[in-house]
């Protein structure tokens, strides 16, 4: 009997729906009562995602729920500065904060081998959720993408305007050069780990692309981005890689064609017309429905579900938002989207 057919990693691999396939950003999540519950059984949220068990049953649970197209880890893309020993911890209303690093030599104290067994409840939490996934479903691994670790790195927070990231680039561009190629390295054996574990993609989240000038986008999220996905594949790494840069307006097109990425996702603020001019015919994308939106529901979100798939139903497309689902997101809101993206 054939098996059931992988419409999202079909669509990485060029294949085009006319009915996309779907999944969402943070779609496990605080929008959904059994989250809450299972949030609360664990100390903190790094416990949360070092407990396979739990998070196993976070990402499975929008699968049950909405009978997404895609699963995507339940992790953080901190996890490895918390393997380097920067004491992430997240604030209640305040978010991820960690001790700062101060220079390379800050995120270079341990080998290689004792960061990435750190991060082993990962590599469990992916080979379990293979195991209980739908035949038809791909699962997606992540990490976070050099530029965006390392600003957190430098800033020990998020949610900043990144001057202090910035200014280390351009008064320390060696060292903050340095810190970008440890954590290539260091990403580059943590995904392939992911992609051992039984991930079927990967994908990239440089959520702090954007505010750089052109020739910042250049050094700070390009290059290493390629660099990562040259060393990915060196590792013997086949599986497709989602690169998103969110925020990188019209720097998307060469960030398409220098990385290597297979799909880029979109954000919400990029016009979905241009997009079809700036990549090259054929490229996968993934997006870009403003979150808002969901929460909004009605004629209004149909009506622009509906016109993203019109502009995009040329071109490989994953239907996703251009940011996460948010807390106050109403579950019948996504249970209507997910109707209309699926509509022939």
């Amino acid at each position: 009997m054939a098996q059931p057919e992988k419409k999202l990693l079909n669509t990485l691999n060029g294949k085009i729906y006319e009915a996309p396939p779907v999944w969402m950003m943070r779609q496990a999540g605080r929008h959904l009562p059994e989250y809450l519950e299972l949030r609360a059984r664990a100390k903190d949220f790094l416990d949360f995602c070092y407990s396979p068990s739990l998070a196993t049953e976070a990402t499975l649970q929008p699968i049950r729920r909405y009978n997404m197209d895609g699963a995507i880890l339940f992790a953080d893309i901190l996890l490895i500065l918390d393997a380097m020993g920067r004491n992430v911890r997240f604030v209640k209303g305040e978010g991820p904060q960690l001790d700062p690093a101060s220079n390379a030599a800050d995120l270079d104290k341990f080998p290689l081998e004792k960061l990435l067994d750190r991060m082993s409840p990962v590599y469990e939490t992916v080979s379990r959720v293979k195991t209980q996934l739908p035949p038809e479903t791909t699962l997606i691994g992540f990490a976070g993408a050099p530029w965006t670790v390392a600003v957190y790195a430098v800033e020990g927070k998020g949610g900043t305007d990144k001057s202090v990231s910035r200014l280390k680039a351009y008064q320390e561009p060696e060292d903050l050069d340095a810190m970008l190629d440890i954590l290539v390295e260091t990403t580059a054996h943590y995904l392939k780990a992911q992609a051992d574990a039984g991930a079927d993609a990967l994908m990239i989240f440089d959520s702090w692309a954007e505010g750089l000038a052109e020739d910042s986008m250049l050094r700070l999220v390009i290059k290493p981005t390629q660099k990562l996905i040259q060393r990915v594949r060196e590792l013997g790494v086949t599986q497709p890689i989602i690169g998103f840069p969110r925020g990188s307006g019209a720097m998307l097109a060469p960030y398409a064609k220098e990385t290597g990425v297979t799909a880029v996702g979109l954000d919400t603020a990029l016009p979905v017309k241009w997009v079809n001019e700036a990549l090259p015919t054929g490229f996968p994308v993934q997006g870009n429905l403003d979150p808002l939106r969901l929460i909004a529901g009605g004629d209004e979100m149909d009506n622009r579900i509906r016109e993203i798939k019109s502009a995009l139903k040329d071109r490989p497309h994953i239907f996703n938002l251009g940011h996460g689902v948010t807390p106050q997101t109403p579950i019948k809101n996504v249970e209507r989207a997910v109707r209309v993206i699926r509509e022939i």
